[in-house]
């Protein structure tokens, strides 16, 4: 049994990757740092991925499909769940509430809305634990961009007084947390970190990822396609607060720029050159807006990455690190992101900051399903 009272949250991610769902059972006793007691990750089965990438697109009868692929989604959160009481021997009654992110299939805060598929209420039921879900929406009806929402809990768990430290999430996208000096907080998206890799690597090896980057090492790196790859996107030159996903940067997109590419790339300096395309497009915007940057503190999947952490290296002028090395698994910090936001509705604190998404004014951010 843990040794220590409480009160604990669990918080479930599962991403733009749309390869699994991560999840952690932290203790709260010290709010501002709270530690992670179990964790545990399960797979999306293969037709629930399918699913999923299929709703990122208009399709026949989506609102049933997203229904039911909610439901799916809510009983593997559930067995996640059951998984971490085991693990950490509480009991259902004993964990205040779960922070259950959804599956993001559409985001279009300029258009005033975002979709994450979720089926909060069937965990509730499933668990015996109060569910906090739908955290975005309401910082979009405060004209902000719904993201990036974890800049308040990297603040929390990474800032380091007199240093000026940015947190990189590399999941699907990566997005960056600036932790200036002097307390200020800024928090965008930069561009793809995995989600071109996953689109090319699954279209010609049938693989699910690009392991430790073996491939992309073993190709070479095609400045033409990579000036192409920066000259074409006008996302990459919009000024923060910014957010963006797999609506934008997905197969479509591209193999519309392969098709403007001269003397195409063999397929593996294609992975080479998207590899070096997510480095880049971190570096740049680091350039822009934190030129000052003394240290990267890099999580997600991608920080596993052992080619790609190496080309941010080269790319990066200061130490580039993983999260793992102050405390905190790369692939964890996200799901322990939405057991923090579960706690802060419970709290009455707001989840969003407004130097970060662009709304009006903090919000409160979720809505919360009882047990």
């Amino acid at each position: 049994m843990p040794s220590h009272a409480g009160p604990y949250y669990i918080g479930l991610m599962s991403g733009t990757s749309t390869d699994g769902v991560d999840g952690v059972l932290a203790n709260f006793q010290q709010a501002e740092r709270p530690s992670i007691i179990a964790a545990a990750s399960l797979p999306f089965p293969d037709t629930l991925r399918a699913e999923f990438l299929a709703l990122n697109h208009p399709a026949h009868n989506e609102l049933e499909r997203s229904a039911l692929a909610g439901i799916q989604l809510a009983n593997l959160y559930a067995d996640v769940v059951h998984q971490l009481l085991r693990d950490s021997g509480l009991r259902s009654k004993q964990v205040s509430a779960i922070g259950a992110h959804g599956q993001t299939v559409r985001h279009a805060p300029d258009a005033g809305y975002t979709v994450q598929i979720n089926a909060p209420a069937h965990l509730a039921e499933r668990t015996g634990i109060a569910v906090v879900a739908d955290f975005r929406s309401r910082d979009i009806a405060a004209g902000g961009q719904g993201a990036p929402l974890v800049p308040i809990v990297h603040q929390a768990l990474f800032a380091a007084s007199g240093k000026n430290r940015v947190v990189l999430n590399l999941g699907g996208i990566a997005n960056v947390t600036v932790l200036s000096a002097d307390g200020k907080v800024l928090g965008f998206d930069t561009g793809p970190a995995n989600v071109l890799l996953d689109t090319w690597i699954q279209e010609k090896k049938g693989c699910a990822y690009d392991r430790d980057g073996q491939w992309a090492a073993s190709g070479n790196v095609n400045t033409a396609l990579l000036d192409l790859l920066l000259a074409s996107e006008p996302w990459l030159d919009v000024a923060p607060p910014k957010s963006t996903g797999r609506h934008l940067f997905n197969a479509q997109w591209l193999q519309a720029r392969l098709e403007q590419a001269n003397n195409r790339p063999n397929d593996a300096d294609i992975q080479a050159t998207l590899q070096a395309f997510t480095a880049r497009t971190v570096a740049l915007a680091l350039a822009r807006y934190a030129p000052d940057t003394q240290e990267v503190i890099v999580c997600g999947g991608g920080a596993l990455n052992k080619s790609l952490m190496a080309h941010l290296a080269a790319e990066l002028p200061c130490p580039v690190r993983s999260s793992e090395t102050l405390g905190v698994p790369v692939q964890l910090v996200e799901a322990l992101a939405f057991a923090w936001l579960a706690h802060a509705w419970d709290h009455g604190v707001a989840g969003g900051l407004p130097a970060v998404t662009g709304a009006r004014e903090p919000r409160i951010l979720g809505c919360k399903y009882p047990a």
